[in-house]
């Protein structure tokens, strides 16, 4: 049997052979420490500028713990305060879910116009681009705001608001996913004599629709979280509750509150996990 050729184990030779590898100090190098420094710097001033108080921290952290204490056993003191509770928990989870294909429908669209392999023009391109940033840059918290002032109060203002909130990102989203599709199946139906529409239809959308869709599922989820927020600014749902029971120190109602809405999201993420799973594996039979 022929013996098995020994690596050198000289570090000399090997920095002979491979001198940019032994290199103690690269540009690479330099930034990376350069950057480290910037953060801590950044930290630095934020800690001052903040001013942030040791002892003011962990004194809070005693009071939260008398919170905790105030908010043992949860209650809701009696069988109808606990139904109303409950009709507002469903209308949460109406305003995440209504919410959310609000803002899906539209930004489906939004995402075609804005992914640069669908729709190579410059302009439209650009423009829908920056519409998606513009309503992405506000935040959902503002967008409730502003539709409690123009609506007015109610459930009505919560759709909209989580809608408006949720369309810059799904956009965002979609078209990045459009951009990253394989484009062996549109160039596919092309040479077969499909048009521009039968492409995307036939060659582009069977890819992305399992990612939209799965996107969609984990807002949703999100939303139904986000809904609870917003309801404190009288935008409809539990939120509402929530806020007046903290304002008037009922914190055993708090701690149910709290409770039926971890409760909720709990069985929320585990149904988008088995839709999620669900069309994942669908789409690998298909594949």
């Amino acid at each position: 049997m022929a013996e098995r050729p020994r690596l050198s184990a000289d570090p000399r030779a090997a920095a002979a052979r491979h001198p940019a590898l032994f290199q103690r100090v690269t540009r690479a190098r330099i930034a990376t420490v350069l950057v480290i420094i910037a953060m801590l710097a950044l930290f630095a001033l934020g800690i001052v500028m903040l001013e942030f108080d040791a002892r003011r921290f962990f004194q809070g952290l005693f009071r939260l713990g008398e919170f905790v204490v105030f908010m043992v056993p949860p209650s809701t003191g009696n069988w109808a305060t606990f139904l109303i509770y409950l009709h507002a928990l469903a209308e949460t989870v109406a305003i995440a879910l209504l919410g959310t294909l609000l803002a899906a429908v539209p930004a489906i669209v939004f995402g075609f116009l804005a992914a640069k392999n669908v729709v190579p023009q410059f302009l439209i391109h650009f423009l829908s681009r920056r519409v998606l940033d513009t309503v992405r840059g506000v935040d959902e918290l503002i967008w409730a705001l502003i539709w409690v002032n123009v609506v007015g109060l109610g459930p009505f203002a919560g759709i909209l608001a989580v809608a408006s909130a949720n369309f810059g990102a799904f956009g965002k989203l979609f078209s990045e996913a459009i951009e990253a599709a394989d484009p062996k199946p549109v160039e596919g139906v092309v040479s077969a004599g499909g048009g521009r529409l039968a492409a995307v239809r036939f060659g582009l959308w069977p890819q992305v629709a399992p990612v939209i869709a799965s996107q969609v599922l984990y807002y949703f989820e999100s939303n139904t979280r986000s809904a609870t927020i917003i309801g404190i600014v009288g935008a409809g749902g539990i939120g509402l509750h929530l806020a007046e029971q903290i304002r008037t120190l009922e914190f055993q109602h708090v701690s149910a509150l709290v409770l039926m809405i971890l409760a909720t999201v709990a069985v929320i993420d585990w149904l988008s996990t088995m839709l999620r799973f669900s069309i994942i594996g669908r789409r690998e039979t298909v594949g």
